[in-house]
């Protein structure tokens, strides 16, 4: 068996550079995953995040926030995935 299949160097690069947001929470959420799994994002992971990044920045904050849950088109498992890898990373960051 083998393991997921992870993007290119190009497909990711591509799929960051889309996934930037206009509201600084959004993008402090983002940030943080690409951190984590940036070099081994997986076809799934991408496929969740793109169907995510249709989304108003807004819905998007809610769905991060956990103020909402997704549904219809955005309930399927590679986002729901995503959203709870974006949602349990801890901050971690250090505040002056």
């Amino acid at each position: 068996m083998t393991g997921p299949t992870v993007l290119g160097e190009r497909e990711a690069s591509i799929l960051r550079w889309r996934c930037r947001r206009g509201l600084l929470e959004n993008d402090i959420f983002i940030e943080r995953f690409f951190s984590t799994y940036g070099a081994n994002v997986s076809e799934d992971q991408a496929f969740g995040l793109t169907l995510l990044m249709n989304l108003p920045d807004n819905d998007l904050l809610d769905l991060f926030l956990r103020r909402r849950e997704p549904t219809g088109e955005l309930d399927v498992a590679q986002v729901r995935a995503v959203l709870e890898q974006l949602r349990n990373r801890p901050f971690t960051e250090a505040r002056a």
